[in-house]
């Protein structure tokens, strides 16, 4: 695996307990998002190096650039349909072209428009932009959240081929970390190294509302 580990609990001491933080592996030049997949449409992933054969390209697709929070909502690969776990290195460009173009899933007043303004983004927006509550390996909630972009029409198709640096399948490697969580033996467990993301856009920390 391509993927820089570190241990769970050397990690826990330095990340944030609250608020909202973009979560990641990440550089200059990419970020790692993760997805859970049935085995055939990740196998034609990782073989071809892009999003092909059973994968639609007509359904908006969600990426995850929290490991923990995928594992929360995969069960740690365990669930029907998702047991194929993949890591997939992005372009740091096109992820940051999707939370440019994003527009939040649902509306609150925080966001600063009116109602009719916001389903007016929504209707001529293809990416959407989900908080929900980050989890714990055991999947308790926690104070910090997590985000999660919804991707379609030219963002899917251009998410599935051009802005793709690189396709892992970590479904090993995920099975083996779960038994240490089952064992409640977390001074063992190792996960993706990520630290919060904040970019060189004050109006787009903003929008996102990363601090």
């Amino acid at each position: 695996m391509k993927l820089k580990l570190k241990k769970y609990k050397e990690q826990l001491q330095d990340w944030p307990q609250e608020g909202y933080h973009l979560m990641a592996q990440y550089d200059n030049d990419r970020i790692i998002v993760y997805q859970s997949y049935r085995k055939n449409i990740g196998e034609f992933a990782v073989k071809n190096q892009y999003f092909g054969g059973e994968f639609s390209l007509d359904r908006m697709t969600w990426i995850k650039p929290n490991f923990l929070w995928m594992m929360y909502r995969n069960g740690w690969g365990t669930k029907e349909g998702q047991e194929y776990v993949l890591a997939i290195h992005l372009k740091m460009s096109a992820f940051k072209k999707y939370v440019e173009n994003a527009v939040y899933s649902s509306y609150n007043d925080s966001l600063g428009i009116s109602r009719e303004a916001w389903q007016a983004e929504v209707k001529a927006s293809s990416v959407r932009l989900q908080w929900d509550p980050d989890h714990d390996p055991f999947g308790n909630k926690l104070e910090r959240k997590a985000i999660q972009i919804g991707l379609r029409n030219e963002f899917t198709r251009s998410f599935a081929h051009e802005d793709v640096l690189l396709i892992e399948n970590i479904s090993d490697f995920v099975k083996e970390q779960y038994e240490f969580v089952l064992r409640d033996d977390l001074d063992n467990l190792i996960i993706p190294q990520e630290r919060p993301l904040l970019f060189n856009d004050e109006s787009l920390n903003k929008k996102l509302r990363l601090k």
